[in-house]
């Protein structure tokens, strides 16, 4: 876990690359960012979960637009970020959420306030997971889902190589390109001192989730989590399959 002094870095990181951060997902994703926020939503639209949205750590807006394209006009949508500048980039984009400047592990909502809880390529940057799942419990219904988009720790030798050998290759070159080396730098490295998502799954179950499923995306460089709050802590069901 993070020293949360970093966080003024992370949010003025994140205002800075704000008008490129888009490009640098498709980026670390291959590409294929859009498609897994696709599969995320189509997954839940299946579950007919309740029409209050929360895309916490939404910066630009990307899910939010993909999960109201599946799943319609939601009763209630926020768009949730600490980044100032990252909100401002969702304007124009073609979904209803209001954007709300938020600390994630700290929420201006009451309980239960919503029933979907989307977070992606957020998890990584909280100072804390813990205090993030909990706080992301907390918000949501019972039986309210939580879809987690992330890139996990590498535990595969194709992932170490990519972000051990591969990564430290490119980060210059797209620094030159983009101008923010240190925020690519950062960006590579908090996945490598994040949670491999085995260990992130246990979390969540002490935080009240249950497992529905882990699928990984393009040979694991990041996973699809779907989880469903069944208590308000403690232990649940679930393993990673």
């Amino acid at each position: 876990m993070r020293n949360p002094e970093d966080k003024s870095y992370v949010r003025k990181m994140f205002d800075e690359i704000s008008g490129r951060y888009d490009f640098l997902n498709h980026t670390l994703s291959c590409f294929q960012d859009i498609r897994w926020r696709r599969a995320c939503c189509k997954e839940l639209r299946k579950l007919r979960p309740g029409r209050r949205l929360l895309d916490l750590c939404g910066g630009t807006g990307d899910f939010a637009v993909t999960y109201e394209k599946f799943n319609g006009t939601q009763d209630v949508a926020i768009l949730g970020d600490f980044s100032y500048g990252m909100l401002r980039g969702a304007e124009g984009k073609n979904t209803t959420a209001v954007p709300v400047q938020l600390d994630a592990m700290k929420m201006p909502f009451g309980d239960a306030s919503f029933d979907v809880v989307l977070n992606g390529f957020g998890m990584r940057n909280l100072p804390n997971a813990d205090a993030g799942l909990k706080e992301s419990a907390r918000v949501l219904s019972h039986g309210g889902y939580l879809q987690v988009l992330e890139f996990f720790a590498p535990r595969n030798a194709f992932n170490k190589f990519f972000y051990k050998v591969l990564a430290p290759m490119f980060i210059p070159v797209m620094g030159a390109l983009f101008s923010k080396h240190d925020a690519y730098e950062y960006l590579v490295n908090s996945v490598l001192h994040f949670l491999p998502v085995d260990e992130f799954v246990k979390l969540a179950e002490k935080n009240g989730f249950e497992l529905v499923h882990v699928k990984p995306c393009f040979w694991g460089v990041a996973y699809r989590v779907l989880l469903k709050k069944v208590s308000a802590g403690g232990s649940a069901a679930g393993a990673v399959k």
